[in-house]
C-alpha cells in the first residue's frame, strides 16, 4: 500500500485503510468465531431439547436424549477449537500489524521535512506512535471477532426460539430491545465528546512533555511554580470535562447493565412466560427453551456495545495515525545528483509557511567554500528560516538553493546531510550512551575518533567523570547540564565532519563558564568549513567574512563589521543596542 495515499483518495475510512493489509486473516478469524458462536448455542438448545425428550407426555425418550447429549459434546469441541484458532490468528496478526504500523510511521517521520516537527509538540507525536497504535490492539485482537460472535449468537438463539414458539421468542427478545434503546440514549453526542476527550488528553500530554523538557530553563528563571500551575490546570480541566461527560451517562449505564444482565432476562421471561402459561397461551414445557436461551439474546448486546466503544476509540486514533502517514514528505529524485563542490547559492529564494504570507522574499546569497557568513537582524526577520532551508528543513517556495551547482532537492538525503551539519541552541540527545550520541552522524565510528571529537569539543574530561564514561546512558547515569549537552552536540558535528555548517548561536543559554568552553569547541568546529551562523550576540561575529542584515524576510545590508558600521544603517543600530545591553550587564555585575 502507498503510505502517502490518503483515506479520502482510497475511499476508505482511516480504520479500513490501516487494517486493509490484514483483512484476509481477520475475515478467516471472524468466520471461525461465527462458527464457534453458533456451536456455543447448541449445548443450550440441547438442554431445552433434553427437557422435551425427558418430560414428554408419552414418557422419556432415552435414545433421543443420548443423541442430543452427543451433539452437545461435539458442538462444545467445535466451539473451543474454532474460538482458540480465531484468537490465535487475531493476536498473531495484531503483533505484526503494530510492528509494521510503527515501522511505516517511523519511515514517514524520517522523510518529512525537519521543519514539520517545529509545528507539532512531542506529546502529539508520541501519542500517535505509542498510545494510538496500542489503542488499535483491542480492535484488531478482539473487537472484530467479538462482533462476529455477538451477531451470530442471538441470531442462532432467536432462530431456534422462533421455530419452537414465535410468541415466547418475542418475549425473550424484549429485554434486548429495551437495552439497545437505553444504549442509544446513553451514547448521545458520543462522537463530539470523544473528540473533546482526545483533545483534552493531548493537552495534558503536551503540558507534561513541555514541563519536563523545559524544567531546567523554568527553574533558572524562577518560573517553576507557574509552569507547574499550568500543568495542574490542564490536568484539572481534563478531570472536570471527563466527570461532566461520565456523570451524564451513569444513570443510563446502570439501567442498561441491569436490563441486559442474564438474571434480569431470565426473570423477565419466567414472569411473562408464567403468566402466558397460566392464561393457557402456551404449554408450560414450551417455556423451557426461552428460559435457557433468553440470556443468549441479551448478553451479546453488551459485547456489541464494548466492540462499538472500541471502534469509537479506535476511530480518532486511526485518524491521527493516518494523518501522520499522510504528512507531506520531501520529494527525492530517483536519480539524485552529486554536487561538484560545496559552494552554496541562494538564488531568488522565496518561502512561505502557510502559502499566503511570505517569510522570505527573493533572497540572493552566496557562501563560498571555506568562508563564514553571519545572519543578523531583529527577531522575526527571517534569519532562522533562511538558515534552515540549507539542511532542508523545508523546500523553498520559489527560487533555487543549490550546493555545488546541484539543487538541494535533487541531492540524495544522505549526501545532503553528509555535507551539511547543524548545531542549534536547543540540543536533542537520544536515549543512548554518550558514545552513541556523539557517533549519531557516523554510526560505528571507532572509539578513538569519538574521544578525539570529544576532546576537541572540550567535553572529554566531563565524560570520563561519568559513572561509565562513554558507556554512560543519557537521562540514566549521564545527566548533563545544558552547556555540557551542547558540547556533546558539537562533538557530534566534529565527528560527522560535514564541510558546510549551520550554527544557531550555541551559547545563548549558557552560563559564563560553559560559554567559554563552548566558544573554544566552536573554534575547533568551524575551522576550514563553510559556515552560516545565526548571530544573536553581535560581538561573536565581528571577524566573519560577510555579515547579512535581514529585515522582514529580505537581506537589507551586507558587508563586513567595519563597513556596516560605517554605513550607519540597521546593523549599526543593532550594534549600538547590543553594546548598551553589554554595558548594562557589566555595570550590574560590578
Amino acid at each position: 500500500m502507498n503510505e502517502g495515499a490518503s483515506a479520502t483518495s482510497t475511499g476508505k475510512s482511516p480504520i479500513g485503510r490501516l487494517i486493509a493489509p490484514i483483512k484476509g486473516p481477520l475475515y478467516v478469524a471472524c468466520a471461525l468465531q461465527a462458527i464457534s458462536a453458533a456451536a456455543g448455542v447448541v449445548p443450550f438448545i440441547a438442554v431445552a431439547e433434553l427437557g422435551r425428550a425427558l418430560l414428554a407426555p408419552s414418557g422419556p425418550d432415552a435414545d433421543r436424549a443420548w443423541a442430543i447429549a452427543a451433539v452437545a459434546i461435539g458442538a462444545l469441541i467445535v466451539r473451543l477449537t474454532c474460538m482458540m484458532a480465531a484468537g490465535a490468528i487475531t493476536h498473531i496478526v495484531d503483533v505484526g500489524f503494530q510492528r509494521d504500523l510503527r515501522k511505516r510511521m517511523a519511515r514517514r517521520l524520517s522523510r518529512v521535512p525537519l521543519g514539520w516537527f517545529d509545528n507539532r509538540n512531542a506529546g502529539a507525536v508520541k501519542k500517535a506512535l505509542q498510545e494510538d497504535v496500542s489503542a488499535l490492539h483491542h480492535l484488531v485482537g478482539h473487537s472484530y471477532t467479538n462482533m462476529a460472535g455477538a451477531i451470530v449468537t442471538p441470531l442462532a438463539a432467536l432462530g431456534y426460539l422462533l421455530w419452537t414458539d414465535w410468541r415466547i421468542a418475542i418475549v425473550a427478545l424484549l429485554p434486548a430491545g429495551i437495552g439497545v434503546g437505553l444504549y442509544a440514549l446513553q451514547f448521545r453526542g458520543y462522537g463530539e465528546n470523544m473528540k473533546a476527550y482526545n483533545e483534552a488528553m493531548g493537552d495534558v500530554n503536551a503540558a507534561a512533555v513541555e514541563f519536563v523538557q523545559g524544567i531546567a530553563v523554568i527553574k533558572t528563571f524562577g518560573q517553576a511554580k507557574e509552569a507547574y500551575g499550568r500543568f495542574v490546570k490542564r490536568t484539572q480541566d481534563f478531570v472536570d470535562f471527563f466527570w461532566r461527560w461520565v456523570r451524564g451517562m451513569l444513570g443510563y449505564s446502570a439501567a442498561t447493565e441491569v436490563v441486559l444482565s442474564p438474571l434480569f432476562s431470565l426473570l423477565f421471561v419466567l414472569v411473562v412466560g408464567f403468566l402466558m402459561a397460566r392464561a393457557g397461551a402456551i404449554a408450560p414445557i414450551d417455556l423451557l427453551p426461552a428460559v435457557v436461551l433468553a440470556p443468549a439474546l441479551t448478553a451479546p448486546v453488551l459485547t456489541l456495545s464494548y466492540a462499538a466503544n472500541d471502534m469509537m476509540l479506535g476511530k480518532p486514533a486511526a485518524e491521527r495515525i493516518a494523518a501522520l502517514l499522510d504528512a507531506d514528505v520531501l520529494p527525492v529524485l530517483d536519480a539524485p545528483q552529486t554536487p561538484a563542490d560545496n559552494r552554496v547559492v541562494f538564488d531568488g529564494v522565496r518561502f512561505s509557511y502557510d502559502g499566503e504570507t511570505d517569510a522570505l522574499h527573493g533572497v540572493d546569497l552566496v557562501l563560498e567554500p571555506g568562508t563564514s557568513t553571519a545572519l543578523v537582524g531583529p527577531s522575526g526577520s527571517g534569519k532562522s528560516t533562511l538558515a534552515r532551508l540549507l539542511p532542508r528543513f523545508w523546500d523553498a517556495s520559489e527560487g533555487e538553493l543549490s550546493i555545488g551547482g546541484v539543487p538541494v532537492a535533487a541531492m540524495a538525503p544522505d549526501d545532503l546531510y553528509a555535507r551539511v551539519g547543524f548545531v542549534f541552541q536547543h540540543v536533542q540527545l537520544i536515549g543512548g550512551t554518550i558514545a552513541e550520541n556523539i557517533a549519531l552522524g557516523r554510526p560505528g565510528a571507532p572509539l578513538a575518533e569519538i574521544e578525539a571529537a570529544a576532546r576537541a569539543a572540550q567535553i572529554h574530561d566531563r565524560i570520563l567523570a561519568l559513572p561509565r564514561g562513554y558507556d554512560s546512558v543519557v537521562h540514566d547515569d549521564a545527566r548533563l547540564s545544558g552547556g555540557e549537552a551542547q558540547r556533546v552536540s558539537i562533538a557530534r558535528a566534529l565527528l560527522a565532519d560535514a564541510p558546510i555548517l549551520v550554527l544557531d548561536e550555541a551559547t545563548a543559554f549558557a552560563d559564563p563558564e560553559s560559554e567559554a568552553a563552548i566558544q573554544d569547541a566552536l573554534s575547533e568546529l568551524v575551522a576550514g568549513r563553510t559556515l552560516l551562523v545565526i548571530a544573536h550576540r553581535l560581538h561573536t561575529i565581528i571577524g566573519v567574512d560577510q555579515i547579512c542584515v535581514m529585515d522582514k524576510g529580505r537581506i537589507v545590508e551586507r558587508g563586513n563589521h567595519e563597513s556596516l558600521l560605517a554605513s550607519d544603517g540597521l546593523y549599526a543600530e543593532l550594534w549600538r543596542a547590543s553594546e548598551a545591553r553589554l554595558s548594562g550587564r557589566m555595570e550590574a555585575a560590578q
